[in-house]
């Protein structure tokens, strides 16, 4: 198999995986009232340790403003997280986690870990770690070729 192949067939098993965890992460935090894509929010939020503009709670969760903006749409209306005043941009405000939203992001991170921790069973700890390298250097090159690209294309 050349490295194309072998590339090609890792990504096309990516596309699955992530398309599992989707589902996986519906399931695990449903009765919480949240979806995948809302609890990622949350996760961008929290774990930045600091309120995010929509703009970089996208940037951190590689998705785009327009995504993300939805989102923190329906988790204002739903009381996870609130707009607060922006000191360094009036036009941007920050999404902060409310009470209702740190409870749920708590809750969902503990179900993450015993469901983790199941799905993990029969991998070494170094295989895994090997894994998480080869998709982060993977990932690398995607955005290093992304914007080499941007220029050659006027993007």
């Amino acid at each position: 198999m050349s490295r194309a192949e072998a590339a090609t067939a890792l990504i096309l098993e990516v596309f699955r995986l992530n398309g599992a965890l989707l589902a996986a992460g519906d399931g695990l935090t449903r009765d919480l009232g949240l979806t995948s894509a809302r609890w990622q929010v949350l996760g961008a939020v929290s774990l930045a340790g600091r309120p995010l503009t929509v703009a970089g709670a996208a940037r951190a969760m590689g998705l785009t403003r327009q995504a993300v903006r939805r989102l923190v749409t329906e988790l204002t209306a739903d009381g996870f997280v609130a707009l607060a005043p922006n000191p360094d941009h009036r036009r941007a405000a920050l999404v902060v986690l409310t009470e209702s939203g740190r409870r749920a992001y708590a809750a969902a991170s503990e179900r993450q870990a015993a469901w983790a921790e199941r799905i993990a069973r029969g991998c070494e700890p170094a295989a895994l770690d090997d894994a998480t390298t080869l998709l982060r250097r993977l990932r690398a090159a995607l955005e290093r070729d992304e914007e080499q690209a941007a220029p050659e294309t006027g993007s």
